[in-house]
């Protein structure tokens, strides 16, 4: 295996005349339904990601094709699945280091700038998982192995493409790489710390100064204007998430939000979601809701915002001093006074971290109704 190719598990099932695509990492199997097979080709378009495989059963057994992101121009991969492979990375030597614990990262971009992040491990012989997390969201769950000092983990989830590779020195200290598809890359540094963490995510988006509350007047994806001033939100608690149908943490944020909402929304709860999407076009951006709407099942109203350049994203939301990272999520009181603004989302691939901000999120909301 060279070391730009990217393993990860998937399983093709097929139920009646219907085929589902299971992305399969570490605990998660997440579901990708639309496929279509007609003889030796296959198709898959990626959930709500404007991304696809175009590919072909091939004599030997093999499936081969290509990857592509829609939105991005000239991103796309060659694709490449066999069966009965036994690790997700070769494993040539058994593990000299225990990865498992929290580790303090450095990663460093093409600029050399650089931030950090906290890497949580569980390895069990050669396998290893876990997730990296920094200030505005995670890598989600991440799974690969261990092969003498050195750690490989992946993740592939329809619209991203993770693979980290690291290794260990003498001392214990780790450098390694990190790739996002066929253009992303970064470097980094560890040690273990176990007592480190990141800053608070609640106080890293602020309003200007003021400023007490937001304000928003968007179109749905049908084009009909939605406004806080609506009555649908007056007297009461609404959260408003900053989100994009490419972002996959906004997608395991969505993933809490909506079941929620429709367990909390008799109490006089309101979700309002704003779109940033990838492209400055009304109609390219309300199918992409609409598909993301559908595919997440998602009971409240979202409204096509703008592009997801953060810069621009911050213009259509005056009263923030900027946009940060997607998802945000801003949290109104019942006289629609900004309560708390939560940047990024710590999803399910955290353990204890998602486990966390469900519990914050349950304190503040239960202040706000007692109000």
């Amino acid at each position: 295996m060279g070391e730009d190719q990217l393993p990860f598990w998937f399983s093709l099932e097929k139920a009646g005349d219907n085929w589902t695509v299971y992305l399969k990492n570490d605990s998660e199997n997440l579901a990708v339904p639309d496929v279509e097979i007609k003889k030796d080709s296959i198709h898959i378009i990626m959930n709500a990601f404007d991304s696809e495989v175009h590919a072909k059963m091939m004599e030997d057994g093999s499936i081969q094709g290509k990857y592509q992101r829609n939105y991005q121009e000239n991103y796309h991969s060659g694709f490449v699945a066999e069966r009965n492979i036994d690790t997700r990375f070769p494993v040539s030597e058994a593990p000299k280091t225990d990865f498992s614990g929290k580790w303090e990262f450095e990663f460093t971009r093409s600029d050399n700038s650089t931030y950090l992040a906290l890497g949580i491990f569980q390895q069990n012989g050669n396998k290893i998982t876990g997730t990296f997390l920094t200030n505005v969201g995670d890598y989600r769950f991440l799974e690969g192995n261990v092969s003498g000092d050195t750690f490989y983990l992946s993740a592939f989830d329809g619209g991203h493409a993770f693979f980290f590779t690291g290794q260990a020195d003498k001392s214990g200290e780790v450098t390694g790489r990190f790739r996002s598809g066929p253009i992303f890359f970064q470097t980094f540094e560890a040690s273990r710390n176990e007592s480190f963490e990141l800053p608070e995510n609640d106080h890293l988006t602020q309003l200007k100064e003021g400023y007490e509350t937001i304000d928003f007047s968007f179109p749905n994806a049908d084009g009909e204007i939605v406004s806080l001033s609506d009555s649908t939100f007056k007297d009461k608690i609404v959260l408003v998430q900053l989100f994009g149908t490419w972002c996959a943490n906004c997608m395991d944020e969505t993933n809490f939000l909506a079941p929620w909402y429709l367990e909390n929304k008799s109490k006089g709860i309101e979700v309002v979601a704003l779109a940033f999407e990838s492209k400055p076009d009304f109609d390219y951006a309300a199918g992409r809701v609409k598909k993301h709407a559908e595919r997440f099942e998602v009971p409240y109203p979202q409204l096509i915002a703008g592009v997801s350049k953060k810069d621009e994203a911050a213009k259509s939301l005056p009263a923030l001093k900027e946009v940060i990272a997607f998802p945000t999520l801003i949290y109104l009181d019942k006289k629609h006074k900004v309560r708390k603004i939560h940047t990024g989302f710590s999803g399910p691939g955290t353990g204890d971290y998602y486990a966390q901000w469900i519990e914050s999120h349950k304190i503040l909301i239960d202040k706000l109704l007692s109000e």
